[in-house]
């Protein structure tokens, strides 16, 4: 490695990370400011705000602008070597603009593996305590009850669920029903006007139920109105709650096990958990394309000097993000396929960037 890569790759990571430094420092004082009447009225130890919190808080913020810090950082430290001739001196001495990218792109790779990790496994592991924390003082409100009533799931290759309504505070079901299958036709089936889940035993007590055998067209039936009976079943009251930051508890191959599950059972709407896989990928790589495009801004010397490159590439910046939202929001609608919907801005701005490049003084 040339001395110039090893100044340049100086520059990046200490500018990159001193970046991130006072971005977390604002951002710590602005959720502070927001967050202070919950630490009060939950009457939290500091403990709890500092290690179970914060601590969690911080890195995963910051995971979140690492492409944003990865342009802010190519811009500043580039638009000086810029305003200081030194780009235009290395350009004099016979390095290539191709070659000037190659230190930018190896600190960009450097991140942007780094950044992988954190997303894919890193990240969803602390924030397990974070969105508990959460959940539970800040968003007592945040699940999603989408799938609190009228459902319908497999319990296995043969067993089919249908519930009518499931009430979370007294984990019970209202108009249950079970239905077994063999060689795809019915031949049992459970209706209960109520089933309590009794935490205890692992089991759920049916009341009020009646019980449909089918053996040919021979037909048999038992009623226990007025009774009930304990019973196990391939289901918990966990299956029927979902909190809307469920993903960012869980790792890349936890979500892929969550998804098999869900379709297992015959419920396809996992278009979010689908998004959230393709979502941390390419984040990271978008790290590289935001690189390259502060590269291609910042290196020409103007006369607005690093305010222009920083207004230039925070715009780029800004656009790319609400690009990515609607994209996001359009493959979590169902509208385009999820892997479509997040690198469509990774493309288009790949564009922008190619064509930055080749516009970029030689």
């Amino acid at each position: 490695m040339k001395l110039l890569d090893k100044y340049i790759i100086r520059k990046y990571l200490s500018t990159f990370f001193f970046t991130a430094l006072i971005c977390s420092m604002i951002i710590v004082v602005i959720d502070v400011s927001q967050r202070v009447e919950n630490f009060l009225n939950e009457k939290l130890r500091i403990y709890d705000i500092l290690f179970v919190y914060y601590l969690n808080f911080i890195p995963h913020i910051n995971i979140i602008l690492f492409p944003l810090y990865a342009l802010i950082s190519v811009i500043f430290f580039t638009s000086k070597l810029a305003y200081d001739s030194e780009i235009i001196s290395i350009l004099n001495a016979g390095v290539s603009f191709r070659r000037l990218m190659r230190p930018y792109m190896v600190s960009a790779g450097l991140i942007c593996l780094l950044l992988l990790f954190f997303n894919h496994i890193a990240d969803p592991w602390s924030s397990k305590k974070r969105v508990a924390f959460e959940n539970t003082y800040f968003y007592k409100g945040n699940k999603d009850f989408d799938r609190a009533s009228n459902i319908h799931f497999f319990l296995d290759s043969t067993s089919k669920v249908y519930v009518r309504y499931f009430r979370e505070g007294e984990n019970s079901i209202s108009d249950f029903r079970l239905e077994r299958f063999s060689d795809n036709k019915l031949v049992y089936m459970l209706k209960a006007t109520r089933a309590d889940w009794i935490e205890d035993s692992g089991k759920w007590k049916m009341s009020d139920y009646k019980v449909f055998t089918f053996e040919g067209k021979k037909e048999t039936f038992k009623s226990g109105l007025g009774m009930n009976f304990d019973t196990t079943l391939n289901m918990r009251p966990s299956d029927f709650i979902r909190f809307k930051n469920q993903k960012e508890m869980m790792t890349t191959a936890e979500i892929r096990t969550y998804i098999r599950s869900e379709r297992d059972r015959g419920i396809s709407n996992t278009k979010v958990f689908e998004t959230e896989i393709h979502r941390r990928t390419a984040d990271a790589f978008t790290l590289i394309i935001l690189t390259l495009i502060g590269l291609t801004v910042a290196s020409r010397k103007v006369r607005g000097g690093m305010g222009l490159h920083l207004a230039i590439g925070i715009g780029l910046g800004a656009a790319h993000i609400v690009l990515s939202k609607f994209a996001i929001t359009f493959a979590q609608g169902n509208i385009i396929p999820p892997v479509i919907g997040v690198w469509i801005p990774n493309i288009l701005f790949s564009l922008v960037a190619l064509n930055l490049l080749r516009k970029a003084q030689k």
